[in-house]
């Protein structure tokens, strides 16, 4: 087994801070804290193999988290590394409450609607200042989803299906099919 295969996409490296090698890091999932107490992160440019890093210092800076690394600690050594994905091993993962689900758990559930049946593949997610954007497509185009519990009643892993409840208006009145 590839490495790659016990890492999931923690976030992307979005640009520098500071003159001290600080690189400013975009979370997938909106939550930094599964981050802050890594000891070791795999960084990996587009197409290329994740490569081990020690953080010497993460901290959360303005809804970003800043990433420092072990031997690293200077501006002109991480510029080439904006554009690097940050994994991390699922390992590493803090177990969420029963309610809760991680990204790479999501991606890929058949989305399924009360009233109007199949309405796609959930393929992205957002995040607002009130709350996560599930982004699901299918039949209807892209359908928006707010990820609460009013609307999302069900998630199934074992089946890789969600079950929602949308009022009128989310979806489309015709399908594209």
């Amino acid at each position: 087994m590839k490495i790659e295969d016990k890492l999931f996409l923690w976030g992307t490296v979005v640009g520098t801070h500071g003159l001290r090698g600080d690189l400013k890091v975009r979370s997938q999932s909106g939550d930094p804290a599964s981050l802050l107490d890594a000891q070791e992160v795999f960084l990996r440019r587009p197409g290329g193999e994740a490569k081990v890093h020690r953080p010497a210092r993460i901290t959360v800076h303005k809804g970003m988290v800043l990433l420092r690394l072990e031997g690293a600690e200077d501006i002109n050594a991480v510029q080439d590394l904006i554009g690097c994905e940050v994994l991390m091993p699922f390992s590493d993962l803090a177990e969420l409450p029963e309610d809760e689900f991680y990204w790479h758990q999501l991606e890929g559930l058949l989305v399924v609607d009360r009233q109007n049946g199949e309405l796609g593949v959930l393929e992205d997610m957002f995040t607002t200042a009130a709350h996560d954007i599930y982004v699901v497509r299918g039949r209807f185009g892209e359908v928006l989803i707010p990820a609460v519990k009013e609307m999302v009643l069900t998630v199934d892993l074992e089946e890789r299906r969600m079950e929602v409840d949308l009022p009128e208006g989310l979806i489309p009145e015709t399908d594209e099919v």
